[in-house]
């Protein structure tokens, strides 16, 4: 990932002020793209089994020295990670207080060792009440030495930049000023950058963090990656102009928030804490459900895995025929566009000439093209030149199910295809695929008209927005009967 002065000159083009390449006070020392940040919500579920589990071992543990029933012993761990869960335990915001934090851990461990002492007293009149006393102060215990442990968790990921948001700000409004001084405080936030229309009059940084263009030169922007929300400062009255805002950045697949002008202290404080937990007004980009994702994941590397072993043989025999077939390298490997605009290599088996490889997908390929190599035309009818991409969904660039990666700055009709469709950029929300929506349903291969970029781009949407394990587990399924059912197309 991009790091230091040579990638922010990257990530500006090479286009900016001096000023501009200034890292300002809270871009951290190394970005790390949405797709490699680590997910708040799979943190919280995996320090809630980690708690799950220490209670339960010292809950035997105990249940050695004193015959617990087991009600004591399994219903009082779970009644503690539940109340823990209900309280807001796992939230673990940086700015919560560590008197607050573990006096709630103190309170769960009481109520749960009470609320099941209270049970297994009316079970059995003899059970002793320092039983009860014994698992709560173990129960304590062991939850008071998980958390010291999630709490230096959460300290090294901040410290890496792999958990603390990294926004952007779309108007360099007395809010946005507010904001930037409260991150500096409290360090919960990384701002990036800022983007307004009235650059002149905002001048080349807010608070020290630097102005990187207009509203315009967001779109395509570089940074865009990196960014897991785009923060809009607008007066409240100004409902052309939020509209105005809105309509302009409607084709970033960046989820996007408005943080309003002119409200009282308390109502801007609350809504700017709630920018760091992601609990802003939502007003666009896919709200994500962090169990799906883990499953998607999990699926995503069970299987590349064992179709790695399954077609290694496959693999390496079509290896061989590239290579005693033409002369140059086995692999074609081309930079797409990834999870929210991310540049990636994909890897393919060269299908194609060396001299005529097109890494700019500038021509479509045509039926009987001339570019294609024998043992390509073969392989690119059965997909079989799609097989490398296993390593990128091994690596969590890419996933099993999910929108074709497209080629940056792929032509279609003599037009880039990025540009023909506004909301192009959405079906980059989620992760690229190797297989799809719009591939089970006949949108395979070429796009050689605007019409083509059109229903790719529209069945890509509706899976982004129908997305579930089921629906994947179908697509794969679906997968096999596709391509021997269209085996005359041009791929």
């Amino acid at each position: 990932m991009a790091d230091d002065t040579g990638a922010f000159r990257a990530i500006t083009d090479g286009k900016a002020t001096p000023a501009q390449h200034r890292r300002g006070p809270l871009r951290p020392e190394r970005l790390q793209s949405v797709r490699t940040r680590v997910s708040g919500a799979g943190l919280a579920r995996l320090f809630q089994a980690g708690d799950a589990a220490a209670l339960l071992i010292v809950s035997f543990l105990a249940s050695r020295l004193m015959d617990f029933p087991k009600v004591m012993w399994l219903g009082a761990p779970l009644l503690a990670v539940l109340l823990l869960v209900s309280t807001g335990a796992y939230a673990m915001s940086s700015r919560e207080r560590s008197r607050r934090r573990f006096g709630r851990l103190l309170i769960a461990a009481a109520a749960a060792g009470g609320g099941a002492g209270t049970v297994c007293g009316v079970l059995d009149p003899t059970f002793p009440v320092i039983g009860c006393a014994l698992w709560v102060a173990t129960a304590a215990a062991a939850l008071c030495a998980t958390h010291l442990a999630w709490g230096f968790v959460l300290k090294t990921l901040r410290k890496r930049g792999q958990l603390t948001p990294n926004l952007i700000i779309v108007g360099g409004t007395p809010a946005a000023q507010r904001l930037i001084k409260r991150a500096m405080k409290t360090r919960d936030v990384n701002i990036l950058g800022i983007f307004d229309d009235r650059r002149e009059r905002v001048g080349p940084e807010v608070c020290g963090v630097p102005v990187l263009g207009k509203t315009a030169d967001m779109i395509d922007h570089r940074i865009l990656p990196y960014v897991d929300r785009i923060v809009v400062t607008v007066p409240p009255k100004a409902s052309a102009r939020i509209a105005q805002l809105l309509e302009r950045l409607a084709p970033i697949p960046n989820p996007i928030s408005l943080l309003l002008d002119d409200t009282d202290d308390e109502t801007e404080s609350q809504a700017i804490g709630r920018i760091a937990d992601f609990d802003l007004m939502h007003i666009s980009g896919a709200t994500e459900k962090s169990g799906y994702l883990q499953a998607k994941r999990a699926m995503d590397l069970v299987l590349s895995v064992l179709g790695l072993i399954a077609l290694a043989p496959l693999m390496t025999a079509v290896a061989i025929a590239i290579r005693l077939d033409s002369p140059g390298p086995i692999f074609f490997r081309q930079r797409r566009h990834g999870y929210m605009n991310e540049e990636i290599v994909v890897w393919k088996f060269r299908s194609m000439r060396v001299e005529t490889s097109d890494f700019a997908a500038a021509r479509q390929v045509t039926a009987d093209d001339d570019r294609v190599t024998r043992v390509g035309r073969f392989i690119r009818k059965t997909s079989l030149d799609e097989l490398p991409q296993i390593f990128n969904i091994i690596t969590g660039e890419m996933s099993i199910v999910g929108p074709r990666p497209h080629a940056i700055g792929m032509l279609s009709g003599g037009a880039e295809a990025s540009k023909l469709v506004e909301t192009y950029a959405h079906r980059h929300r989620i992760k690229p695929g190797l297989t799809g929506w719009a591939a089970v349903n006949g949108s395979r291969g070429p796009v050689d008209t605007a019409e083509d970029v059109r229903r790719r781009v529209a069945l890509d949407l509706e899976y982004v927005e129908r997305r579930s394990l089921w629906l994947d587990i179908a697509i794969i399924l679906r997968t096999a009967p596709c391509l021997l059912g269209d085996s005359g197309g041009v791929r």
